[in-house]
């Protein structure tokens, strides 16, 4: 079962396929997706991470953690997937 991911603290400039490819490395990525400004089409700064399973959601979640401090990742479920700096 897939797990989603809230990923905040992006920058404004990162798309939807640099989040893929970032979180690609801790396992499949069903989906990624910043999300934006329905009006100016501009980065709100968060998106989601849809990873295939809980253990790569988990891996996910530490890696984010340790290669960018200001991203932070986290279970975007009721369950207590968490890492936050």
């Amino acid at each position: 079962m897939s797990t989603k991911l809230y990923v905040g603290n992006l920058a404004f400039q990162t798309t939807s396929q640099e989040l893929q490819e970032m979180f690609a490395t801790a396992g499949t990525v069903e989906s990624a997706s910043v999300v934006e400004d329905r009006d100016t089409g501009r980065s709100r700064g968060f998106g989601f991470v849809e990873m295939s399973t809980k253990e790569e959601a988990t891996s996910a979640i530490d890696l984010a953690a340790a290669t960018a401090a200001a991203i932070t990742a986290e279970n975007a479920g009721n369950s207590p997937l968490r890492h936050k700096q």
